[in-house]
């Protein structure tokens, strides 16, 4: 068997996430379980993910690793894909993984965009796929509100109370706002991030937007260090996992 880097896009909307729970359907099992049946059968395959997803949110270039044949990339990517329907998951690229490589642990950075729909009529095509504000945001006090959280900082208070890191420091790398139409985009980067810290920064964002809070009370939640003072978590189904950075990066075909 070959160690195998396999780039995936999936909806979230069907799925309790990326990892394998108890009860409901993840990315993980049907990841895992496509692995097995393209290896013939037997013990389903471990599949371990660049990052893990919350239910309903969206990927569009995670890395998964995963035990399979020493066949061509395209065969593995066409049969993987066979194997994943009907469920809304798909390999993109994939090659045989660098020795020594970990989906998980050998990354470098992660990329998150998250889309707000600032319209104030509900979104029917892209239900499911953005958060819908209906009142009126202001982009530009959010970019400005944003840079405040850019940098190594302790992020407690956009950090889930589940969360299970050792530590509230980060480094965010990168934090943007910007309009397209009648869409918001938040991009933000950074090696790692803490459970639901995007999606938080998200939230007190929109309050910065909506002229609920001014520019510079997101500074006063950062030191606050106490998730109770930030905004909303924002909810999931605007979320999408972008891209992980490999240093060197993988040969994906």
């Amino acid at each position: 068997m070959t160690l195998w880097a396999l780039e995936i896009e999936y909806d979230g909307t069907p799925f309790m996430g990326w990892q394998r729970q108890k009860h409901g359907l993840t990315v993980q099992q049907v990841m895992a379980e496509a692995g097995a049946k393209l290896r013939g059968g037997g013990p389903v395959t471990q599949a371990l993910a660049s990052g893990r997803t919350d239910a309903g949110v969206h990927a569009c270039a995670q890395v998964v690793q995963l035990e399979l044949q020493n066949l061509s990339p395209f065969r593995i990517r066409e049969g993987m894909n066979f194997h994943l329907r009907p469920h809304p998951i798909v390999v993109l690229r994939c090659c045989p993984a660098p020795e020594g490589w970990n989906a998980r642990f050998s990354a470098t950075s992660r990329s998150y965009r998250y889309i707000i729909s600032n319209r104030e009529v509900m979104p029917a095509l892209e239900a499911n796929r953005v958060w819908h504000v209906r009142q009126k945001l202001d982009e530009h006090a959010m970019q400005r509100a944003a840079q405040i959280l850019v940098g190594h900082h302790d992020f407690s208070s956009f950090r889930a109370s589940a969360c299970q890191a050792k530590s509230p420091m980060r480094t965010l790398d990168f934090l943007s706002v910007r309009r397209e139409g009648d869409k918001i985009f938040i991009e933000a980067r950074a090696r790692s991030f803490l459970h639901h810290q995007v999606r938080n920064m998200v939230g007190s964002l929109m309050r910065v937007g909506d002229g609920s809070w001014p520019e510079s009370q997101m500074a006063e939640v950062l030191e606050a260090k106490k998730r109770a003072v930030a905004g909303l978590t924002a909810p999931a189904e605007g979320l999408y996992f972008m891209s992980v950075d490999y240093d060197p990066p993988l040969p994906l075909v």
